[in-house]
C-alpha cells in the first residue's frame, strides 16, 4: 500500500482541500495517508512555509496549487511503474 505524506498546516484552506481529494481517492488508489504539521518542525516550516500544500509519495512531490487531476496523475504515474 502506498504511504502519501501531505505537508500541512492549521487553518490552510488549501491544504484540507488537498486532503479532502486525498482521501476521496483512496477507494481508487489505496494509500495512507500521514498529515505533517510543519508548524511543529522548524525544518518543515522553513522548507515548506510558502509551499504547502505539498503532497510526497515516495521520490515523487507535489507543492501548491494542487488539483485533482495532479493528484490521479501522480497515482498513475506511480501504479504504473509498479
Amino acid at each position: 500500500m502506498l504511504q502519501v505524506t501531505l505537508y500541512s498546516r492549521p487553518g490552510c484552506h488549501l491544504c484540507d482541500a488537498v486532503q479532502l481529494e486525498l482521501e476521496g481517492l483512496t477507494a481508487v488508489f489505496p494509500h495512507t495517508l500521514q498529515i505533517i504539521d510543519i508548524t511543529r518542525d522548524r525544518e518543515l516550516h522553513q522548507k515548506y512555509a510558502f509551499t504547502i500544500p505539498v503532497v510526497c509519495v515516495g521520490e515523487f512531490e507535489l507543492a501548491a496549487p494542487i488539483d485533482r487531476v495532479m493528484l490521479l496523475d501522480l497515482f498513475a504515474r506511480i501504479d504504473g511503474s509498479n
